[in-house]
This record gives structure tokens, sequence and C-alpha cells, in this order.
């Protein structure tokens, strides 16, 4: 995975648009947008700034982990063998970790609108005995 797509991926992971990750970089948000498209060159400066901003040393930032493959075991009855980089794993981690934080969203809605509801029903009923 290229620098830029890692620093998207890890920015996204911390739920930060881009607008906030280049206010903590004293960018502007097209100039920051430029580093995520891979359109700037990064100096050493700036991959130690991302780094600290992402509370990790720049090693992590900057390493190349692919063609790395790997088995992964839930347990000793049902297994699952995952076969690939460990770049597409993360990425598919990634893409789970989002579709999680998603349906946490709306459960959260969910239950917001049944209070919601449950409070129009008590007022409506409190109504209708002061009509009678």
């Amino acid at each position: 995975m290229a620098i830029h797509e890692k620093i998207r991926l890890i920015r996204e992971m911390n739920h930060w648009s881009q607008e906030e990750m280049a206010e903590k970089m004293n960018l502007s948000p097209s100039g920051y947008a430029k580093i995520e498209r891979g359109e700037t060159q990064l100096h050493y400066e700036k991959l130690k700034k991302i780094a600290q901003i992402f509370d990790m040393d720049i090693s992590e930032l900057v390493k190349d982990d692919r063609n790395i493959c790997f088995l992964i075991s839930e347990n000793s009855q049902l297994s699952s063998n995952y076969y690939g980089t460990s770049e597409a794993v993360t990425i598919e981690n990634e893409k789970l970790k989002l579709a999680l934080s998603y349906k946490d969203q709306l459960l959260e809605q969910k239950d917001k609108e049944i209070e919601s509801l449950k409070e129009i029903i008590v007022l409506l009923k409190a109504q209708h005995r002061k009509e009678k």
C-alpha cells in the first residue's frame, strides 16, 4: 500500500475529515488532499508530523508490508484460512470496521427514534385523558 493510501486509511479510521487533518498539519485542505492523492512529495518533516498526529512511529507509516501471507484460525472447531497480502487483508479489515461503525450509528439512531415515539405515545395518552 502506498504511503498516501495508508495516510488516507488511518485518517478515515480516526473518523477525521481531510479538513481536520489539514488543520492539524497547518495546511490548506487542498494541500492536504494532494498528499492523500499522492500528488505531493512527502519529505521527512511532513511524514514525521503525520506520524505524530496519528500517534505512531514514522517507521510504521512508511514500511512496505506487501507480499506477506498468513493464516488466521478462530478456534479448533471452526477455522478460516485467509491467504493474501497483508495489504489486502488490512483494507478488508478497515472496510469491515467502517461497516460496523455505520451499523452502530444506525442502531443508535433507531434507539433515539424509539424513545421519541414512546414520548409521543405518552403525550397522546395524556391528551386523550384530558379530553374525556
